[in-house]
């Protein structure tokens, strides 16, 4: 208790919670930092009083301040400037070997459901936000109490644990104080461009869905806690996304998405750009709506640097963050492969949130500290094929004690390990025509009528625990078959599905086409921005099994003229 009082009352004094000023101003206190750090300090002490000390409490507000407009078929369909703060409070009673939020072992969730996110006055009114804080931090206190009593109850009456860890890691204090950024949009501006991008789509009837959703999303976030970190970060992400969506004679819904992530608003395309990639798009769709469809087929493929990159994401790096190799539900398929050989040597995967741009791409997974504090920092997890490190939030495992700083949540949702910027490299890369020089030796060695090239993809989703296959599924939404001749055809009604070790066993090389994908990944702690950099990659074998698709046949009308349709809307 002693050692945690002085902490704070170092903190009160540390310039980690001030900002710069001017040569002869007086310093100015960070409003908001210093309000939270005195309900802290005072919330703290009285409740280090109670039978069942706190030995850790964290405070996280965190400020969205997000613009917003959206089309269809060339006319607005939502426009928005919003701007909201959520807190998140982490107290810990118990001590950093054993404490309340120990999953209860023989149950399907933790002792106590996700929290919700505590709406907070926007305004940096230091009495407001000491009030909501006292009134959520006695609320915290009571729940961590009732629940450090179901954890020691649990661990009594259950096995020996596998995993002998800590329930959280000792780290050092972070402090920084960084300016605060904001949105730059004229909003009215945004909304005649969402209407170009999405006027092409209602020339054509059997186009059936078209967006065009431009954002900037400024996120502030202050972070203190009771051992000395002291935080404000703040982070600006623009976003522009293209979707429409066409129906083939059998029912089946067939997408196609374009998207654009960059931290300021000049790293997004132009008109020119954004219109041809519209064109290219309503080229795909009408392609795709006379494409055949591929059977449940095994044999060589080649994954785009895209495609490759949602592949690594859902095979190999939801398997390797760090709290899924202490719940025993989970399948754990890396656990113990620390120092094996997981992949052919040329192949090196690391993962690094400090990281801002790579391949022309900025990059979505991008933060300085992680949810709890943790300075961002490049972690290799496999180098030259060898398997070396997990992703790690405060949540220790067996032989990893501490945090790299992939502690991640959505507000209002417990922090977990997450992954952030994934990286692959190759080294001795083919070029993309050696490596499909490659593909057709194999589809002839193996006397394959064809192989697979998937070029773009919508995402994926994968199953990590024990109780159900421990599989994964890749949604693809341009792929060719090709012969062995090399003629390409566009075919429909794949997904590529498989087991982790079963698809690492078939992988053969890559190539020096790095692609980028930006999106979001959802898990536990919600949902967050994550990217992935890879160059196309061959595999020896896949499989694909059929889309599902839709009982619905297509319009029995004809879609009304095109001037009408866009009057209409």
């Amino acid at each position: 208790m002693l050692r945690s009082i002085g902490v704070l009352a170092w903190l009160a004094a540390t310039p980690a919670v001030v900002p710069a000023a001017p040569p002869g101003t007086e310093t100015p206190v960070e409003p908001v930092l210093a309000a939270m750090h005195a309900e802290l300090s005072r919330s703290f002490e009285v409740l280090s009083e109670q039978a069942v000390p706190p030995y850790f409490l964290c405070y996280e507000m965190t400020e969205v301040r997000s613009v917003r407009a959206s089309s269809s078929f060339g006319a607005l369909v939502s426009s928005s400037d919003s701007r909201r703060r959520q807190l998140d409070i982490d107290l810990r009673v118990g001590d950093y070997a054993l404490d309340n939020t120990r999953q209860l072992r023989g149950e399907s969730r933790p002792s106590r459901p996700r929290r919700q996110g505590i709406s907070m006055p926007v305004d940096d009114d230091a009495d407001s936000i000491a009030a909501t804080l006292w009134y959520h931090t006695d609320k915290a206190y009571k729940n961590a109490v009732e629940d450090l009593t179901k954890v020691r109850t649990n661990v009594r009456v259950k096995v020996e644990q596998e995993d002998q860890s800590h329930d959280f890691s000792r780290e050092e204090p972070s402090r920084f104080v960084g300016d605060v950024v904001d949105v730059d949009a004229d909003l009215e501006d945004w909304e005649a461009r969402v209407r170009r991008y999405t006027a092409p789509f209602a020339q054509h009837g059997e186009i059936y869905r078209a967006t065009a959703k431009l954002s900037a999303t400024a996120t502030t976030r202050w972070l203190l806690n009771s051992e000395g970190t002291a935080l404000r970060t703040s982070e600006l992400l623009y976003r522009l996304s293209l979707s429409a969506m066409t129906k083939a004679d059998d029912g089946m819904e067939l997408p196609r998405y374009e998207s654009f992530t960059a931290f300021t608003p000049d790293g997004l395309p132009g008109d020119a750009e954004v219109l041809a990639r519209v064109r290219g798009m309503i080229e795909d769709l009408e392609a795709l709506r006379k494409a055949p469809i591929v059977d449940p087929y095994t044999g060589p493929a080649i994954l785009s640097g895209r495609a490759a990159g949602v592949f690594f994401h859902e095979v190999f790096g939801h398997r390797i963050e760090g709290h899924r190799q202490k719940r025993e539900s989970e399948g754990q398929t890396f656990k113990n492969k620390v120092g094996e050989s997981i992949l052919p040597e040329r192949f090196t995967i690391h993962f690094d949130p400090s990281m801002r741009r790579a391949a022309g791409v900025d990059l979505a997974g991008h933060y300085l500290y992680d949810n709890e504090g943790v300075k961002a920092r490049r972690v290799p997890v496999v180098e030259h094929g060898v398997f070396r490190n997990f992703l790690m939030s405060r949540t220790p495992i067996d032989d990893f004690p501490v945090s790299n700083g992939h502690g991640r949540r959505q507000p209002g949702f417990a922090v977990v390990t997450r992954q952030s910027n994934l990286i692959v490299d190759v080294s001795d890369p083919l070029s993309p025509d050696e490596l499909q020089d490659r593909l057709l030796r194999l589809i002839r060695e193996e006397n394959k009528p064809f192989g697979l090239i998937f070029e773009d993809i919508q995402g994926g989703f994968t199953i990590t625990g024990r109780t159900i296959p421990n599989a994964f599924n890749v949604l693809p939404i341009l792929v060719y078959r090709i012969f062995p001749d090399g003629r390409r055809e566009l075919v429909r009604g794949v997904d590529f599905i498989g087991t982790p070790l079963t698809a690492f066993s078939s992988l053969v090389g890559g190539d020096d086409r790095f692609g980028v994908f930006n999106g979001t990944c959802g898990a536990e702690s919600g949902r967050v921005p994550v990217s992935a950099v890879s160059p196309g990659i061959l595999l020896r074998q896949i499989e694909v099994q059929k889309k599902e698709k839709s009982q619905e046949r297509p319009p029995l009308l004809p879609a009304p003229a095109p001037a009408v349709r866009q009057s209409d809307r």
